[in-house]
């Protein structure tokens, strides 16, 4: 199975994309969620892309090289603004953003 080899990258973007979602609900219940707009955007955006590379890797996609270099520019920016705000979602977050980012440029670099 091709996908096998990506099976580090896969679980990173799943595990990224829980954190997003799981960021951006609790970034809604927070006292002054105007200032975690940001926060939240990239979380959704973030969640959504991990979650199609994850799928392009997985079906051996000719676009998953792409996909993943792409979620790497996104994870980064979702990581540095989660880095931002001291609630441990947003921490926890900013480190699976981290995770996730170096997983998908080593699999575009390898693919």
């Amino acid at each position: 199975m091709p996908h096998q080899q990506f099976a580090d990258c896969i679980k990173a973007c799943f595990d990224c994309a829980e954190a997003c979602n799981h960021c951006a609900a609790s970034c809604l219940q927070e006292q002054d969620v105007k200032t975690m707009a940001r926060c939240i955007a990239l979380d959704i955006d973030c969640a959504e892309i991990c979650q199609l590379a994850a799928a392009a890797m997985s079906r051996a996609s000719e676009c998953a090289k792409v996909i993943c270099s792409a979620c790497a520019e996104v994870c980064e920016a979702c990581g540095e603004e989660c880095a931002r705000h001291q609630m441990e979602h947003c921490q926890a977050c900013a480190r699976a953003c981290r995770m996730c980012a170096n997983e998908c440029r080593k699999m575009a670099q390898a693919a």
